[in-house]
């Protein structure tokens, strides 16, 4: 069973190919950081409502902290793809994560570092719309680069600048769908099929946004399974997220998978304990214990999502054998605060 941090990452770094991938994106984070002390550092101080910018802390450069990130950089590997250009999409994809992360926290009043700033008063909300704000310029920045060394034209630039925000549109309009809560429960193939695969699926289709856009000699049948099953994986993730968030979702009347399964099948020993502990759980809450035989069978769908994903990864070439994709899959478990549920 897994208990520690470096129990996971040395499940995932047995990799040579992952290795590498994780230590690519560490430049890029480097390279991020740079940016964004050049942003800030133009400000003129005084009077003390000036914005500090706080270089990254060796904790944002931990694996633990760069899963999804080391798998998404992998991709690029696997597909040949020059390494300037892997490395601008990493850059990217960062950046990616601060316009996703930043919307969550503003969306459900949640407090996930995105940017070190400081700011007077430690302001929640204008945190996470100076970390918006400051993307958008690094964005612009990195483009302006990569058109300087030649890694590609200003008409690509521009291509791939709007695909930044062209791809996160339909898994936006999702959430914005569930923004005052949602009327009912949807059966639980439509939640897993249509909700989960803009919700999740889309946000594990973000790497491959320069490389849609920008590259031309590439493998495109290996390029489908890429996505195909990085969305499988990512979709194994979010019936993890649904699991840990059952009791958040039925407070907040949001989509989840183990909910709709139940209400759909009318499970009235779980219902009446849903309903009778609504009153005393806060969105915090961990609960799946109180409907337990739904959350096993979720979790053990999950599980075959998570394996099912790799196992395609794997055919494109990630250097992860069976018991490398089991061992990985069963870390998400930890990483996404449902441990107990290991398979």
């Amino acid at each position: 069973m897994l208990s520690k941090i470096v129990s996971i990452e040395a499940i995932w770094l047995k990799s040579e190919t992952l290795r590498r991938a994780f230590q690519e994106y560490v430049v890029c984070l480097e390279n991020i950081d740079e940016e964004y002390a050049n942003l800030f550092g133009g400000q003129d101080a005084g009077n003390g409502f000036e914005v500090s910018y706080l270089p990254f802390g060796n904790e944002v450069k931990q694996f633990r902290r760069n899963l999804f990130s080391t798998l998404f950089q992998s991709i690029y590997h696997l597909l040949d793809i020059e390494p300037p250009r892997r490395v601008l999409y990493g850059q990217i994809n960062h950046l990616f994560r601060t316009w996703v992360t930043s919307a969550d926290n503003l969306l459900d009043n949640e407090d996930k570092l995105v940017l070190p700033i400081t700011l007077p008063n430690e302001s929640h909300v204008m945190h996470n719309v100076i970390a918006l704000m400051a993307a958008d310029r690094v964005l612009a920045r990195l483009l302006g680069g990569a058109v300087g060394r030649g890694d590609i034209d200003t008409a690509g630039a521009l291509r791939l600048s709007d695909k930044t925000l062209e791809v996160l549109l339909a898994s936006a309009a999702e959430e914005a769908s569930e923004e005052g809560g949602i009327d009912s429960r949807p059966e639980p193939e439509y939640v897993l099929n249509v909700i989960h695969r803009l919700k999740t699926g889309l946000l594990f289709c973000v790497p491959f946004a320069g490389i849609d856009t920008l590259e031309k000699n590439i493998d495109r049948e290996k390029l489908a399974m890429c996505k195909r099953s990085l969305e499988q994986f990512g979709l194994g993730c979010q019936l993890l997220d649904d699991i840990r968030d059952i009791g958040k979702d039925l407070l907040q009347k949001r989509h989840n998978y183990v909910l709709s399964c139940i209400y759909n099948d009318n499970r009235q020993g779980d219902i009446e304990k849903l309903e009778d502990i609504a009153g005393r759980i806060d969105i915090d809450s961990k609960v799946h214990c109180e409907v337990g035989q739904v959350a096993g069978e979720t979790a053990a769908l999950a599980m075959e999502l998570l394996t099912g994903g790799l196992e395609g990864l794997e055919q494109c070439g990630l250097d992860i054998d069976e018991e490398s994709r089991k061992g990985i899959a069963s870390s998400m478990f930890h990483v996404l605060d449902v441990g107990d549920m290991t398979l």
